[in-house]
């Protein structure tokens, strides 16, 4: 029921003594206890993830390496100690010649991770390469990461070449004994000595990436062989 203001002020004033004598009789009344609640605290969301200084450490070592391939210093970076905005997934159609770079994960739509390791080696003649990145994502994003590899395996299954113009052919499979979840794609042409091996493993919130060009078997061996050191690391 509604007082005019007037009457309101009366009946406050009335029931103020009434009011007093409540709060004196009990110091653990509902009203006190709301006043000296502490509000909650925001939850971190990239608590528990590693930085990129972190990260750096896991990636695999020179020994990891075939014999003959050096470090890149150009193809090395990191996120350092701070971590970066979570980037939002460009749901246009992949641009599959994203898979013949370093950064290949972006294939995916994601620019990468919130925070970031990475470097590349390579042989001495400059004609095979090995590249490893490690990306940490918030929530749930690595496991949708995955997922949309398994789609671009699909939607790229046969691409141009920037370089040769050639046709290329995409390959993947699901790959088990790594991590908590991991694929592979080949991607192999007419045009092309030896072809390329990309693995994505998954370990938590956490992926894996590497390319591999090394040996004759299109560079599987070398990339499962340097993704189980860093999920090793990690």
């Amino acid at each position: 029921m509604r007082f005019s203001s007037r009457a309101a002020t009366l009946i406050a004033v009335a029931a103020l003594p009434l009011a007093l004598s409540a709060c004196s009789s009990s110091s653990d009344s509902p009203s006190t206890a709301k006043a000296s609640a502490k509000p909650a605290k925001a939850k971190d969301p990239n608590a528990g993830l590693l930085t990129g200084t972190q990260l750096k450490k896991a990636l695999a070592p020179a020994s990891a390496f075939p014999a003959g391939f050096t470090l890149q210093a150009d193809g090395a970076s990191d996120s350092g100690g701070d971590f970066l905005a979570p980037s939002s997934r460009k749901t246009a159609k992949p641009d599959c010649t994203r898979l013949e770079g370093t950064a290949w994960l972006q294939v995916t739509g994601y620019e990468g991770g919130v925070s970031f390791a990475q470097d590349d080696y390579i042989n001495q003649d400059k004609t095979e390469e090995v590249a490893q990145e490690i990306d940490a994502f918030q929530g749930d994003t690595a496991k949708t990461v995955m997922k949309q590899l398994r789609s671009v395996a699909a939607e790229c299954a046969t691409f141009t070449d920037t370089d040769t113009h050639a046709k290329v052919k995409v390959t993947g499979k699901s790959t088990s004994g790594l991590g908590d979840e991991a694929y592979t794609m080949t991607l192999t042409s007419g045009a092309w000595e030896t072809g390329t091996t990309l693995i994505a493993a998954r370990t938590g919130n956490t992926v894996v990436t590497v390319l591999s060009t090394a040996g004759a078997d299109d560079g599987a061996a070398v990339a499962k062989k340097v993704t189980a050191k860093v999920l090793g690391n990690l």
